[in-house]
């Protein structure tokens, strides 16, 4: 099925063809537009200056230091490259921490590539997982979290402290198994991807590093005082002290994956242009849906295809946001070159396309590998490297350092 994009919103796109496949209402996020356009007007707009003291600020909005280009980095409409150059001439102190969190997007999707599947599942430290979502682990009566579920559920963003408060009163007081919560994250999220939306709950809930986040409520009233303020739970905080520490067990049979890659070749996808035949279309996956895809450039007089994948969305039933995101993303793009959209499953569509396509270090891109008729490389901050990867700090050890 073939869907047209021009002369109609985003929205009356996803309520006409996509509505099957979404958790809510048709609406957009009121906050953050899809869209190259957008993403380089974001770009331009940010001001590294300040950023080493403001960013974990919640509240008020006028304070924080946080940029939201997360989601345009995490779609590939802001590469990790273009997002560290264009800091370069930042107050040291700021610029080394902004670029700090873009080396920790590189880290979760080189962690992804690696060890895959075994991301959804506790990497070093025995805490609970598994189990169905549980709306009860989020008390909607404590005005922190209400706040940050509304945010998260209106805006689909989030600043990355109120993204901790949640996951740690879910698995960390409530005791819930954190899969379900991260897969809550991943149906609203502008940014949500596996790589990082899995890494920052395993750290969170300490299945990453043994030391869960201890979500309390000086952290409320340090970050978004006025959230307190108004609480009823003020007089009877449930949050007022740190959580027990919770004495973590390792995991019994670790992935060695975390240790060493032995075959860092697959882990870190083509390093050069592998041509079968002679292209005829580009083919845009979610993690790269830029101007700079590589493909994209490569090819400017190709139609660009994108595929929303039926079968997978039908399971996800994601926000109807992030299907809006993706359509108002391809519609700006459609003002430069023409673009085919398809809704069905890729792996019947695609080797019909004879693509162009820009490799993507995530499991689901398999789908497309093999019917590619040009496979371009993924553009890292960083090569992956084949030593450990149980811990960032590990990881940076052993890398090649961007300039």
């Amino acid at each position: 099925m073939i869907i047209a994009l021009a002369g109609v919103s985003a929205e009356a796109v996803v309520e006409r063809h996509l509505s099957h496949l979404v958790s809510d209402r048709i609406r957009a996020s009121p906050d953050i537009r899809g869209g190259q356009m957008a993403a380089d007007a974001a770009l331009d707009a940010f001001d590294v200056t300040g950023y080493a003291e403001t960013r974990n600020q919640v509240l008020p909005e006028s304070d924080r230091g946080a940029s939201r280009l997360s989601p345009y980095i995490r779609h590939g409409l802001l590469a990790l490259r273009e997002v560290w150059d264009a800091v370069a001439g930042g107050p040291a102190p700021d610029t080394s921490k902004f670029r700090d969190e873009l080396l920790w997007q590189e880290y979760a999707r080189h962690l992804y590539a690696r060890v895959g599947m075994h991301l959804h599942r506790n990497l070093r430290f025995d805490v609970a997982w598994s189990g169905d979502f549980a709306p009860s682990a989020w008390p909607r009566d404590m005005a922190c979290i209400d706040w940050a579920l509304a945010c998260l559920e209106t805006n689909g963003w989030l600043v990355n402290q109120s993204r901790m408060w949640l996951a740690s009163q879910y698995a960390v007081r409530s005791g819930a198994g954190w899969l379900a919560g991260q897969e809550y994250f991943h149906r609203h999220l502008l940014d949500g991807s596996r790589a990082a939306n899995l890494l920052g709950w395993q750290w969170a809930v300490g299945a990453g590093s043994s030391k869960p986040y201890g979500f309390a409520r000086w952290q409320v009233e340090k970050r978004a005082p006025q959230l307190c303020a108004a609480c009823p739970l003020n007089r009877n905080c449930p949050i007022q002290n740190f959580p027990p520490d919770l004495n973590l067990r390792p995991v019994s049979n670790p992935t060695p994956l975390l240790v060493r890659d032995d075959d860092l070749a697959t882990t870190q996808g083509p390093t050069t242009v592998g041509e079968r035949f002679r292209p005829q279309s580009v083919l845009l996956t979610v993690e790269s849906l830029g101007d700079a895809d590589p493909a994209l450039r490569a090819h400017p007089q190709l139609p660009a295809v994108f595929i929303f994948d039926e079968p997978a969305l039908e399971k996800l039933q994601l926000s109807s946001k992030r299907l809006i995101f993706f359509v108002e993303t391809l519609q700006d793009l459609a003002t430069r070159r023409e673009v085919l959209v398809h809704l069905g499953d890729p792996r019947r569509i695609a080797p019909e396309l004879r693509a162009a396509i820009t490799w993507a270090p995530v499991p689901s891109f398999e789908k497309y590998a093999r019917t590619a008729a040009e496979l371009h490389p993924w553009p890292w901050l960083a090569q992956p490297h084949a030593g450990s990867v149980q811990s960032y700090s590990a990881w940076r050890k052993n890398l090649t350092q961007p300039k």
